[in-house]
């Protein structure tokens, strides 16, 4: 899964992204997004070899997925720009520091508790062996846009 590593980097990137007003900037954004999220769900199309009755009703399932994965690196960025912003004012303060590891614990958790779901919801719509894969195709993107945020974030002084 070679592949993977160039769509990855980009939606680290975009994670890490602030949000700002709309601008031409953001709209070519959008547009790298939504061409991420079609290299992703080809990614994952050509890992799964699905029947096409598996096909029928994993996909809404993926995309409900993609939705709920969305809102919680919409979580991620803000809170890497609140770091950002933090850090860039020099030493973060304690309350600052447990504030935003706090809320860095809850998207992990959340993350957890959104895969499990879904492995649970594809189990029931493909055999438990295609749900595994699924979700290690899922984990491992993850795993290398974690990667790709941890060497971009310095570590607090």
């Amino acid at each position: 899964m070679s592949v993977v590593t160039p769509i990855v980097l980009t939606l680290a990137v975009f994670i890490a992204a602030p949000a700002f007003a709309q601008t031409a900037a953001d709209t070519n954004m959008e547009i790298l997004m939504e061409k991420l999220k079609a290299d992703k769900k080809f990614l994952v199309a050509s890992n799964m070899d699905l029947t096409e009755a598996e096909e029928k009703a994993f996909w809404p399932l993926y995309d409900q997925y993609q939705k709920e994965l969305d809102k919680l690196n919409q979580k991620l960025g803000n809170t890497i720009k609140e770091y950002a912003d933090a850090f860039n004012k020099g030493p973060v303060e304690n309350n600052t520091a447990k504030k935003l590891l706090n809320e860095a614990l809850t998207i992990q958790e959340s993350e957890v508790k959104l895969r499990r779901t879904y492995a649970n919801k594809v189990s029931k719509v493909l055999s438990w062996s295609k749900a595994a894969r699924y979700i290690q195709i899922e984990t491992k993107v993850r795993s290398i846009v974690n990667v790709e945020l941890a060497k971009q974030i310095p570590l607090t002084y």
